[in-house]
Parts: structure tokens; sequence; C-alpha cells
């Protein structure tokens, strides 16, 4: 929300409007939510192609002789140890080990990051960032305001940006990104992505954002490609079993009880915040493990939603996060967070209350699906 409260709207606002978007409040965002058909933009990307704005996002700059260490400092990962042109997904976590926002972290030269956070989070991690900045020399930058970011998703991403740039798109490696020129427009191009496909996240001036979708849309004209809400965005994560802040991960839960604890770099020099909590949620995780997040795929035709009770044998074992029908696999699934006794896939008995009534469901291990190479 902006300071009065009101929704704040991307660069690409009044495009989406003309492209009869279904709008939404996203994080204080009026944010698209579908164009369409949420199926068609689902499929499209899994089969073709979709353009996505994601200028919600929150972009945070982070400069200086000392920016490496202080990012080792305030997140889990080893920043450090990012070569140039390089990102990192990670976290960034409170004193007590619990997760504020999962982050992915780019280095765009020797001395500057750029972090990029949730949009819920945004302000939190900014925050966050330039509390922990105390004593080191570097600089914390807000620059939500300076960028716009385009993504185009899907097994056609590659064949259209190659249309409209001449930068190294077979060299840039996933979880890279290089600066380059998109249709004569100056962009970051990265390849990191959020819905089990091949793409590209494209970081322009916000000025430049309508021409650059305008051209990506003209070149995608052939091949299939769709402009796509957050809501067929929100199914493509689930079924790559990739987790959502707010859903899979909170503050209540360390990196290790979300599985996750491979983002957590003890080896690193120096001190980190939370680094003593989650040396004991590591021993916990190893020894006695919380519930375990899980994939549950639906026998029947009834949609699960995040907070519903996951049930065996008439006792609670669970709780899901998140729910929906998948369009890929033609049934509803979701991801949940069970006793361990109950997580290995194919444990029988296990259902979900959905408003009463439990229904069965297989227990299966994440992802739900995974592109072929």
């Amino acid at each position: 929300m902006s300071s009065t409260g009101e929704l704040r709207h991307t660069a690409l606002d009044a495009l989406h409007r003309s492209l009869g978007a279904t709008m939404t409040d996203f994080a204080g965002w009026d944010m698209p939510l579908r164009y369409g058909s949420e199926r068609d933009e689902h499929n499209a990307v899994r089969t073709k192609a979709g353009l996505f704005d994601l200028s919600h996002m929150g972009e945070i700059t982070v400069t200086g002789p000392q920016a490496a260490a202080l990012l080792d400092f305030a997140l889990v990962g080893n920043i450090g140890g990012v070569k140039p042109g390089r990102a990192r997904y990670t976290m960034i976590c409170r004193a007590d080990g619990g997760i504020l926002d999962d982050l992915i972290v780019y280095r765009l030269g020797e001395t500057e990051y750029m972090v990029v956070a949730n949009a819920s989070n945004a302000q939190v991690v900014l925050d966050a960032l330039a509390e922990r900045s105390a004593g080191f020399d570097a600089e914390v930058r807000d620059d939500r305001d300076a960028y716009a970011l385009i993504a185009v998703q899907g097994p056609e991403s590659p064949g259209i940006l190659r249309s409209l740039t001449d930068a190294d798109l077979d060299g840039l490696k996933y979880y890279a990104g290089l600066p380059g020129t998109v249709a004569g427009v100056p962009a970051l191009i990265a390849r990191t992505g959020y819905t089990g496909e091949d793409g590209f996240e494209l970081f322009v001036k916000p000025e430049h954002a309508v021409e650059l979708w305008q051209a990506l849309t003209k070149a995608g004209e052939g091949a299939g490609l769709v402009p796509c809400g957050l809501s067929c965005r929100d199914t493509l994560r689930l079924e790559a079993g990739m987790p959502l802040y707010g859903h899979e991960l909170n503050t209540s839960l360390t990196p290790f009880d979300a599985g996750l604890g491979r983002v957590v770099k003890f080896e690193k020099d120096g001190d980190f915040v939370g680094r003593e909590a989650l040396r004991e949620a590591a021993a916990r995780a190893e020894q006695n493990p919380p519930r375990v997040l899980v994939g549950l795929v639906a026998e029947g035709r009834r949609v699960p939603r995040a907070g519903y009770a996951v049930v065996a044998g008439g006792e609670v074992i669970g709780e899901v996060t998140s729910g929906a029908p998948s369009p890929t696999l033609g049934k509803p699934i979701a991801m949940a967070y069970v006793d361990t006794a109950h997580a290995a896939p194919g444990t029988p008995g296990v259902g979900v209350d959905i408003r009463g009534s439990h229904e069965p469901y297989e227990v299966v291990a994440l992802p739900f699906y995974k592109r072929q190479k």
C-alpha cells in the first residue's frame, strides 16, 4: 500500500486493463489475477509461453566495499561466494531462526548486489538489511521504484527472447543474470523463474515497461505466447513444488522445518543472524524431524485449501499450506506439513478434512511436475 492507503500500480497497469485483466489486491499492489481462462494461461506456460508482470517484487540494492560481508552477516547463505553475473536463492531469518523471507540475490559486480524480496515482505527485508548494515562499509538502497519486472516463461521463451536481443542467452545459466538490450531497451536479463519451466526475468526502467511488453507480445505471436496473471503463477509454482511465503514459509518455521536447510551455510566465515538458533534447529531436524512438507494428490474432485486439516485414523496429522486444481495432472493437489510417520510417499489412510468430510489423498514426493530438460 502507498502511504495514503491506496493500492500501488505498476507501470503496466493501463495495459493490463486494456487487455481486460481481472485485477486483485496483492500485497498492496493492484495486480492482474487473470486475463481470461486461468487454465489456458497455465497450459500456455507449460507448452508454449506466458508473459508476466512481476513489478510488485521488491528490489533492494546493496553496494560498497563490504557489501558481501554485510549480506553474509544478514542472510543465511554464502553470498560472498557468488560470482559476478550469478544469482543465489537464500533466506533472511530472525535471530530465533524464523524465516522473514526467501530471496534471490544477484551479484551485479564486484561490490554491487541486488536482493529481490517478495512483495509482501519487501519493507521488512529492507528494514532488516538497513538495521543489520550498522558497522559495515556498505549502502542499502530501496530500488523498488527503479525497476519494472517482466517475465517470459515456458518452452518457447528462449526463442521469443532470442529474436529481440543479441545477448548470449545460450551462455546464460540457470540462476544467472547479465546486462543486455531487449527490443532496444536496456535490461538485466535473468534466468531464474518460479513456474517449473525455462524462462527469463527482465529488470528494466518503469518507463520502458510498456514498450518491452508490447515487443515481447509481438515476438511471441507465432509461438503461442499469452499474458498471464497471478492465479496461474500460483498453480504453476504449486505443481513445481516451490514454496510461497505466507503458505509454506513463515516466521514460525526455520529453513530446516521447511525442508530447505540446504540454504543455510554454517561453513561460511564469520557470524550471521540466527546462526545459533539455526544450529539447534538443524540438530532437531536430524534427530527428531518435526512435520515434513509433502505433496498430496486427490483421489476425488474436491479441492483442498490452505489451513485445511490433514487426517489419518481419525487424528489430525498435519495441515494444508497450498491447494488448487492441477491443470497438468487433471486432479486437485496440495502441499502440506504432516507428521513424519505419515510423510512417506504412498502412506495409506491419509485424507484431508474438507468441510467435515475426510477426502482420500495420496502422499507423493515433491515436485508434482518436473519439466523434461
